[in-house]
Protein backbone atom coordinates (compact mmCIF):
# COMPACT_ATOMS: atom_id res chain seq x y z
CA UNK A 1 0.00 0.00 0.00
CA UNK A 2 1.76 3.14 -1.25
CA UNK A 3 2.96 5.55 1.39
CA UNK A 4 2.55 3.20 4.37
CA UNK A 5 5.72 2.22 6.23
CA UNK A 6 6.42 0.51 9.53
CA UNK A 7 9.05 0.80 12.23
CA UNK A 8 9.43 -2.04 14.75
CA UNK A 9 11.28 -1.15 17.95
CA UNK A 10 13.10 -4.32 18.96
CA UNK A 11 15.93 -3.07 21.17
CA UNK A 12 16.31 -3.48 24.90
CA UNK A 13 16.51 -6.56 27.09
CA UNK A 14 13.89 -8.33 29.17
CA UNK A 15 15.20 -7.86 32.70
CA UNK A 16 12.25 -9.75 34.16
CA UNK A 17 12.76 -12.60 31.67
CA UNK A 18 16.43 -13.29 32.34
CA UNK A 19 17.80 -10.35 30.33
CA UNK A 20 17.24 -12.05 26.98
CA UNK A 21 16.49 -10.35 23.65
CA UNK A 22 12.76 -10.19 24.31
CA UNK A 23 11.41 -9.84 20.73
CA UNK A 24 13.38 -12.99 19.78
CA UNK A 25 11.46 -15.14 22.26
CA UNK A 26 9.63 -17.84 20.31
CA UNK A 27 5.86 -18.27 20.62
CA UNK A 28 4.29 -21.16 18.69
CA UNK A 29 7.33 -21.58 16.45
CA UNK A 30 7.86 -17.90 15.57
CA UNK A 31 9.59 -15.11 17.41
CA UNK A 32 7.44 -12.32 18.78
CA UNK A 33 9.23 -9.89 16.45
CA UNK A 34 8.42 -11.96 13.38
CA UNK A 35 4.78 -12.22 14.45
CA UNK A 36 4.73 -8.41 14.58
CA UNK A 37 6.28 -8.28 11.11
CA UNK A 38 3.55 -10.62 9.83
CA UNK A 39 0.92 -8.16 11.08
CA UNK A 40 2.68 -5.35 9.21
CA UNK A 41 2.75 -7.14 5.87
CA UNK A 42 0.95 -4.26 4.10
CA UNK A 43 3.76 -1.82 4.93
CA UNK A 44 6.53 -1.00 2.47
CA UNK A 45 9.18 -0.50 3.65
CA UNK A 46 9.39 -2.06 7.09
CA UNK A 47 12.41 -1.42 9.30
CA UNK A 48 13.45 -3.13 12.53
CA UNK A 49 15.38 -0.94 14.97
CA UNK A 50 17.72 -2.76 17.36
CA UNK A 51 17.71 -6.30 18.62
CA UNK A 52 18.58 -9.32 16.49
CA UNK A 53 20.14 -8.27 13.16
CA UNK A 54 18.90 -11.43 11.44
CA UNK A 55 15.75 -9.98 9.89
CA UNK A 56 13.61 -11.62 7.17
CA UNK A 57 14.26 -10.87 3.52
CA UNK A 58 12.77 -7.56 2.44
CA UNK A 59 12.89 -6.07 5.93
CA UNK A 60 15.38 -3.32 6.74
CA UNK A 61 17.48 -3.07 9.87
CA UNK A 62 19.07 -0.15 11.71
CA UNK A 63 20.20 0.90 15.19
CA UNK A 64 19.36 3.96 17.23
CA UNK A 65 22.15 6.43 17.90
CA UNK A 66 23.52 6.07 20.45
CA UNK A 67 22.66 2.40 21.10
CA UNK A 68 20.37 2.28 24.11
CA UNK A 69 19.34 5.90 23.53
CA UNK A 70 15.69 5.15 24.18
CA UNK A 71 12.48 4.82 22.17
CA UNK A 72 12.50 8.28 20.59
CA UNK A 73 16.05 7.79 19.36
CA UNK A 74 14.84 4.50 17.88
CA UNK A 75 11.88 6.20 16.21
CA UNK A 76 14.23 8.79 14.72
CA UNK A 77 16.49 6.06 13.34
CA UNK A 78 13.52 4.13 11.96
CA UNK A 79 12.02 7.16 10.22
CA UNK A 80 15.37 7.97 8.66
CA UNK A 81 15.63 4.40 7.39
CA UNK A 82 12.15 4.23 5.82
CA UNK A 83 12.90 7.36 3.79
CA UNK A 84 10.93 10.48 2.91
CA UNK A 85 8.17 8.91 0.81
CA UNK A 86 6.22 7.39 3.70
CA UNK A 87 3.01 9.31 4.45
CA UNK A 88 1.83 7.01 7.23
CA UNK A 89 4.03 4.97 9.54
CA UNK A 90 3.21 2.34 12.12
CA UNK A 91 5.39 2.56 15.23
CA UNK A 92 5.11 -0.65 17.23
CA UNK A 93 7.10 -2.60 19.77
CA UNK A 94 8.66 -5.90 18.78
CA UNK A 95 7.09 -7.83 21.66
CA UNK A 96 3.42 -7.70 20.64
CA UNK A 97 2.74 -11.32 19.59
CA UNK A 98 -1.02 -10.74 19.42
CA UNK A 99 -0.85 -7.88 16.92
CA UNK A 100 -2.75 -8.64 13.71
CA UNK A 101 -3.15 -7.06 10.31
CA UNK A 102 -6.79 -6.31 11.17
CA UNK A 103 -5.73 -4.44 14.30
CA UNK A 104 -3.26 -2.36 12.27
CA UNK A 105 -5.97 -1.59 9.71
CA UNK A 106 -8.29 -0.34 12.48
CA UNK A 107 -5.65 2.22 13.46
CA UNK A 108 -5.14 3.27 9.85
CA UNK A 109 -8.88 3.71 9.35
CA UNK A 110 -9.12 5.90 12.45
CA UNK A 111 -6.08 8.05 11.59
CA UNK A 112 -7.85 10.30 9.05
CA UNK A 113 -6.54 13.86 9.47
CA UNK A 114 -5.21 13.34 13.02
CA UNK A 115 -1.49 13.20 13.73
CA UNK A 116 -1.72 9.71 15.15
CA UNK A 117 -3.98 6.87 16.26
CA UNK A 118 -3.14 4.83 19.35
CA UNK A 119 -4.78 1.95 21.14
CA UNK A 120 -5.86 2.54 24.73
CA UNK A 121 -6.58 -0.09 27.35
CA UNK A 122 -9.77 -0.40 29.40
CA UNK A 123 -8.49 2.19 31.86
CA UNK A 124 -7.81 4.69 29.09
CA UNK A 125 -4.02 4.30 29.18
CA UNK A 126 -2.39 4.97 25.84
CA UNK A 127 -0.39 2.11 24.39
CA UNK A 128 2.45 4.29 23.17
CA UNK A 129 4.15 1.62 21.09
CA UNK A 130 1.09 0.41 19.22
CA UNK A 131 0.07 3.20 16.88
CA UNK A 132 -0.06 4.60 13.35
CA UNK A 133 1.13 8.12 12.63
CA UNK A 134 1.35 10.80 10.01
CA UNK A 135 5.06 10.62 9.20
CA UNK A 136 5.31 14.39 8.71
CA UNK A 137 3.95 15.02 12.22
CA UNK A 138 6.60 12.78 13.78
CA UNK A 139 9.36 14.32 11.67
CA UNK A 140 8.27 17.79 12.74
CA UNK A 141 8.29 16.83 16.41
CA UNK A 142 11.73 15.26 16.09
CA UNK A 143 12.99 18.47 14.51
CA UNK A 144 11.61 20.42 17.47
CA UNK A 145 13.57 18.15 19.81
CA UNK A 146 16.98 18.96 18.35
CA UNK A 147 19.75 20.23 20.66
CA UNK A 148 18.90 23.49 22.35
CA UNK A 149 15.30 22.52 23.18
CA UNK A 150 15.93 19.76 25.70
CA UNK A 151 15.95 21.97 28.78
CA UNK A 152 12.47 23.31 28.05
CA UNK A 153 10.95 19.89 27.44
CA UNK A 154 12.33 18.14 30.48
CA UNK A 155 14.70 15.55 29.03
CA UNK A 156 18.38 15.24 28.16
CA UNK A 157 18.52 16.45 24.56
CA UNK A 158 21.84 14.73 23.87
CA UNK A 159 23.73 14.99 20.60
CA UNK A 160 20.62 14.62 18.40
CA UNK A 161 18.02 15.99 20.77
CA UNK A 162 16.28 12.67 21.32
CA UNK A 163 18.59 10.75 23.64
CA UNK A 164 16.70 9.68 26.74
CA UNK A 165 13.42 11.20 25.57
CA UNK A 166 10.19 9.33 26.22
CA UNK A 167 7.48 8.54 23.72
CA UNK A 168 5.15 10.60 25.87
CA UNK A 169 7.40 13.65 25.36
CA UNK A 170 7.46 13.02 21.61
CA UNK A 171 3.72 12.83 21.09
CA UNK A 172 2.40 15.09 23.85
CA UNK A 173 1.66 18.10 21.57
CA UNK A 174 0.18 15.98 18.78
CA UNK A 175 -3.48 15.38 17.94
CA UNK A 176 -3.95 11.71 18.79
CA UNK A 177 -7.06 9.60 18.23
CA UNK A 178 -7.50 7.07 21.04
CA UNK A 179 -8.83 3.71 19.88
CA UNK A 180 -10.39 1.08 22.15
CA UNK A 181 -10.06 -2.50 20.94
CA UNK A 182 -13.47 -3.89 20.11
CA UNK A 183 -12.42 -7.01 18.23
CA UNK A 184 -12.65 -10.63 19.31
CA UNK A 185 -10.01 -12.03 21.59
CA UNK A 186 -7.20 -10.45 23.60
CA UNK A 187 -5.95 -6.94 22.89
CA UNK A 188 -3.38 -6.58 20.09
CA UNK A 189 -1.27 -4.23 22.19
CA UNK A 190 -0.58 -6.83 24.90
CA UNK A 191 3.19 -6.88 25.41
CA UNK A 192 5.25 -9.56 27.12
CA UNK A 193 7.35 -8.31 30.01
CA UNK A 194 7.28 -11.43 32.20
CA UNK A 195 7.09 -15.20 31.93
CA UNK A 196 3.49 -14.95 33.17
CA UNK A 197 2.68 -12.66 30.22
CA UNK A 198 4.10 -15.28 27.87
CA UNK A 199 1.98 -17.97 29.53
CA UNK A 200 -1.15 -15.88 28.98
CA UNK A 201 -0.27 -15.30 25.31
CA UNK A 202 0.30 -19.00 24.72
CA UNK A 203 -3.05 -19.81 26.34
CA UNK A 204 -4.83 -17.22 24.17
CA UNK A 205 -3.16 -18.45 20.99
CA UNK A 206 -3.96 -22.06 21.87
CA UNK A 207 -7.62 -21.15 22.34
CA UNK A 208 -7.51 -19.35 18.98
CA UNK A 209 -6.12 -22.46 17.30
CA UNK A 210 -2.71 -20.95 16.51
CA UNK A 211 -0.01 -23.23 15.20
Amino acid sequence: MAGFAAVVLAGGSARRMGGNDKPSVVVFGRSMRDRVLDALGAAEPTVVVGGNVDVPAGVGYTREEPPGGGPVAAVAAGLAAVGPDAAEVAIVAGDLPLLTADAVNVLRDRLSTADGALYVDRDGRRQLLCGVWQAKALRHRLAEMLPGTGASTGFDAGPRGVRGASMRALIEPLHVVEVAWSGDGPPPWFDCDTDDDLRKVREWLTARGAE
